[in-house]
């Protein structure tokens, strides 16, 4: 019995060294993995910080050539902003020196009118003097029938202030002696109604009241008659006597209007001589300025119409100028309007494709870290139960220190050491590739239209360079499109 407790012993003791020895083996494979690990780990860091060194180059490149295209751009934009202002400028000198050519055109025809005013001036005065020289002859004319007529009114003045005088004299002899009949007849009258009245008194003592209150209204009215008659009389001595004072002073006007017409007669003859002298002068000075002022119209037509002909020329060379500067803008307007279009919808396509590659990124980079999480812990759960050995270790976060990590796998998606020379077809790309396949189209797009723009701008814009331009703008285009239209189709 004590034989057999001490084999089983010694046997305990084997197997307690062999899993030491197992142990110490194990822990010495775990060492080394640590160390190939700790390696690896040490060289990836030195690769990440010297990627990262080429990506912080790389950004700050990038930023440059923004900052500079940016630039550069603006550039071009505040040239032909200063190009447009000269156009502009050149226009409203145009406009400037053709509204001075009118003003010019409007003066001359100003001075023109001017002197067709003048003229006209002229011979509204000499009209008017004509008409005075005729109006003199007339007078001359009639001078002596007006003497002649001035001669008989005189006589018929005096013959009617003698008549008036006569006819005065006798309608006063004639009132004098009515007056004096009347007061004789008046007095008869009273002196036989009183002693009528006293015969009828003296005879009918008894007669009534009633008839001599009779007699008495028949005496006062008949003296209210006779006293009637005597102003009527009078009023007709009045009347008279203002008929003769108004003849007096007609006869005293007429004496100072004969004065008058005489004095304004004699006056005319002066004047008359006058003007004759006067209108002599003016007639010579008319004819001298008559022939002056029409050569002078001549002159200022020829010179005028020299202008104007000369004017409508410039007018027109500034007007097909300026015509052709229109067309020349519109077609340029036209081209880029058309250029920024065509460019709008490429970027907005280019922006879509991106997108969706974008997208189609993010999809597979996680299905793949699904499939090889599962992949690898399947491994493990196989290593567990003793079937195979453990796999390396993987990590599935974005540790900057992972040797064996899954966004290492799908870094090595972006590089581009499964592609061969030659033909490649959009399929066999990956998305990061294609990714970046549209990022290096896109820039060249941009810089394909810097470039146009800067030719453009250095040969003056000249319509056969710019559809030069525009062709190669065009081509870069398509093939842009085209390409984006294969990858279209890849991702459907």
């Amino acid at each position: 019995k004590m034989r057999k407790g001490k084999g089983a012993k010694v046997t305990g003791e084997e197997s307690e060294a062999e899993r030491a020895k197992a142990s110490a083996a194990l822990w010495e494979a775990r060492l080394e993995v640590t160390e190939i690990s700790r390696s690896e780990y040490r060289e990836a860091a030195r690769v990440l910080a010297r990627n990262n060194e080429e990506l912080t180059w790389q950004q700050h490149r990038l930023e440059k050539d923004t900052v500079e295209v940016i630039s550069f751009l603006k550039k071009q934009d505040v040239e032909k902003e200063e190009q447009i202002a000269k156009l502009k400028q050149q226009l409203a000198d145009l406009k400037q020196q053709a509204q001075e050519e009118n003003e010019k055109a409007e003066h001359y025809s100003a001075q023109l009118k001017d002197l067709e005013e003048k003229f006209n001036k002229k011979a509204r005065e000499i009209g008017l003097i004509q008409l005075e020289l005729k109006t003199i002859k007339e007078f001359r004319k009639k001078k002596a029938h007006m003497e002649k007529e001035l001669e008989d009114i005189k006589e018929n003045m005096r013959i009617s202030n003698r008549e008036h005088q006569e006819t005065l004299g006798r309608l006063e002899n004639r009132f004098i002696e009515e007056k004096q009949l009347l007061e004789r007849e008046a007095e008869k009258k009273i002196v036989m109604l009183a002693e009528r009245a006293h015969h009828e008194a003296i005879v009918q003592l008894d007669s009534t009241g009633r008839a001599v209150f009779k007699e008495n209204v028949r005496l006062q009215e008949a003296l209210a008659y006779h006293l009637k008659e005597t102003e009527e009389l009078k009023k007709i001595k009045q009347q008279l006597e203002e008929d003769k004072a108004f003849l007096l002073q007609e006869k005293e006007t007429n004496a100072s209007l004969v004065q008058e017409k005489v004095r304004q007669v004699t006056l005319q003859k002066a004047q008359i001589q006058a003007l004759q002298h006067k209108v002599e002068r003016l007639e010579m000075a008319l004819g001298h300025m008559t022939q002056e002022f029409e050569t002078e119209i001549q002159k200022t037509r020829h010179h005028a119409l020299v202008q104007n002909q000369a004017g409508m020329v410039e007018i027109n060379k500034l007007q097909q100028l300026l015509e052709m500067k229109d067309r020349e803008m519109n077609r340029v307007k036209k081209l880029a309007k058309n250029i920024l279009d065509e460019r709008s919808e490429v970027e907005s396509f280019f922006l879509e494709a991106l997108d969706q590659v974008k997208r189609e990124i993010v999809s597979s980079r996680k299905c793949y870290k699904q499939v090889a999480q599962a992949a690898f812990q399947k491994k493990m759960m196989e290593a567990f139960a003793g079937k195979e050995e453990y796999p390396k270790i993987r990590t599935f976060n974005s540790n900057a220190h992972s040797t064996n990590s899954v966004y290492k796998d799908l870094q090595e998606a972006e590089k581009w050491t499964n592609i061969q020379q030659g033909k490649v077809d959009i399929g066999q790309l990956t998305w990061e590739q294609k990714e970046c396949v549209l990022r290096l189209l896109f820039a060249r797009m941009n810089v394909t239209l810097i470039i146009v723009q800067a030719e453009r701008e250095t040969h003056d814009k000249k319509m056969l360079q710019q559809t030069a331009l525009v062709g190669i703008q065009l081509d870069a285009i398509l093939e842009m499109c085209s390409f984006l239209i294969m990858i279209h189709i890849a991702v459907l």
